[in-house]
């Protein structure tokens, strides 16, 4: 819904399930365009790590529990559930 008229909406990333809250009446009379597919990871992670080593990213505000690896099976619950704020899990080992 805050996509201009004309625009494209993107959805890069993993599969997500099922999702029956997309408005599809303002998507349509917004004629809206909708591009997906996997992001591909082994193309952009060796330059996203350089330029977070550099200090040019910060994507800590992502992260939003940091956990051992022993609690790995919690983090995912919560992840998935949508618990306590889940958004980025860090597991230490």
């Amino acid at each position: 819904m805050a996509c201009r008229k004309g625009g494209t909406v993107s959805v890069p990333g993993v599969y997500g399930g099922f999702d029956d809250k997309i408005p599809l009446g303002s998507f349509m009379n917004k004629a809206l365009t909708l591009k997906t597919g996997q992001t591909h990871v082994q193309r952009y992670m060796k330059p996203l790590l350089e330029r977070i080593e550099k200090e040019e990213i910060d994507p800590s505000f992502v992260i939003t529990h940091r956990m051992s690896l022993d609690d790995a099976p919690r983090g995912y619950d919560i992840f998935l559930k949508k618990e306590e704020g889940c958004v980025k899990v860090v597991l230490t080992p």
